[in-house]
């Protein structure tokens, strides 16, 4: 039986056994609290102090910055719900410049501040699924609290042109009294380009260990030393007041060593994937009425792929008998049945994005199994052609 080709892997990954290995002591053998003032919590809070130490060192930014969260949304929510609970801003909501493809972890929390008094501003995209410097320059106004543009688009990925917008931002500030801050959705980036928080020059920047072959329900938030966000929920204190609750040690240890084995193997790991990506696009070219959605400079991971005629969701389910898995967009949203509003952005018609998929690629993938999966593909949308036709 061919074994199953997992192409949805920037929806999750697979624990990989390394990470479950360095996690299981602390299930139930070193499962201390790290509040706990005797030797079970100290051990604990040494775990998470070297942790937070260790993910410090490897981003290039200190251990003062970094708070552990419980996903990449709640690390969105944090940053952009903790500038606009600053006492001046919550009595004088100001103006959030974002673009039209965000996760909905950031779009969701933009309107939600728009009922409350905030002016939002969504950047186009050009066809690439890029936004424009220039737009961003020109949206930028006195009362722009933050700007809010993910590395990555989790769709196509798109890499954002990121350090003209903090140079923009950067620029802006000179002038203010009161700076725009600036935060990057980078869930869809870490492991896959070049992370350097420095160069960027954000203010804050979200992270997700399920991407990268950690555990799922953790996070990682970087707000530069001197932001003032402000909790959006309170207790025990934890994470210095900004994310109570008792701490993940489990997932906290996971993420730390995913992210250790993600930036070792980032050059070999990102040069192995574009070769597959470059494999599988010129596969999918293969196949009549095709199209590909993602731009050929994106990450090395994602493609987003459309089939004249072949509703995405037809073509998820006709795949999976063959134990291939791919994706009908973002998996936190493709069970809402809504269109994509990335492809939408990108102006692409009902039926094209009705017709869209995306394929993301692993690491740890071969090129013997991206030729199935083209051929596969190419079996299986004359099939389903011949079907409706």
């Amino acid at each position: 039986m061919q074994r199953e080709i997992y192409l949805d892997n920037s929806a999750t990954t697979p624990v990989s056994a390394e990470v479950a290995k360095a996690m299981e002591p602390y299930w139930s053998v070193q499962y201390g609290n790290p509040s706990s003032p005797h030797m079970r919590g100290v051990a604990a809070e040494k775990t998470m102090n070297h942790c937070r130490r260790t993910l410090a060192e490897l981003l290039g930014v200190t251990p003062q910055e970094l708070y552990f969260t419980g996903s990449g949304t709640e690390g969105n929510n944090i940053a952009i719900q903790g500038v606009a609970n600053i006492p001046y801003n919550r009595k004088n909501p100001g103006h959030i410049i974002t673009s039209a493809v965000e996760h909905p972890a950031v779009l969701h929390v933009a309107r939600y501040l728009a009922t409350i008094g905030w002016e939002v501003t969504y950047l186009p995209v050009d066809s690439t699924g890029r936004i424009s410097p220039t737009d961003l320059q020109k949206a930028i106004r006195p009362e722009t609290r933050l700007v809010s543009i993910m590395l990555v688009n989790n769709e196509l990925g798109a890499i954002m042109p990121f350090l003209e917008i903090s140079g923009i931002i950067r620029e802006a500030n000179r002038e203010r009294q009161t700076p725009i801050l600036f935060h990057c959705d980078a869930v869809q980036a870490l492991g896959k380009i070049p992370v350097d928080l420095k160069a960027i020059d954000c203010d804050m920047a979200s992270f997700s260990a399920h991407k990268i072959n950690g555990p799922k329900g953790v996070g990682l938030l970087y707000v530069k030393r001197g932001t003032g966000l402000r909790p959006l929920m309170y207790g025990g204190g934890q994470e210095r007041g900004l994310r109570p609750g008792t701490e993940n040690l489990p997932g906290i240890v996971g993420m730390t060593r995913a992210v250790e084995l993600a930036l070792e193997n980032l050059q070999t790991n990102a040069a192995h994937m574009r070769r597959l990506r470059t494999r599988l696009i010129e596969g999918i070219r293969s196949i009549p009425d095709s199209a590909i959605n993602s731009p050929m400079d994106g990450a090395p991971h994602i493609v987003n792929a459309r089939f004249a005629g072949i509703r995405g969701e037809v073509l998820v389910h006709f795949l999976e008998q063959k134990r291939i898995y791919i994706a009908m967009g973002a998996a936190c949203s493709s069970k809402s049945k809504g269109r994509s509003h990335v492809l939408e952005a990108l102006g692409l018609s009902s039926e094209e994005i009705l017709n869209s998929v995306r394929l993301s690629l692993s690491p740890n993938q071969t090129e013997e199994e991206i030729d199935y999966v083209i051929e596969s593909l190419a079996q299986t949308v004359g099939e389903i052609r011949s079907i409706y036709s």
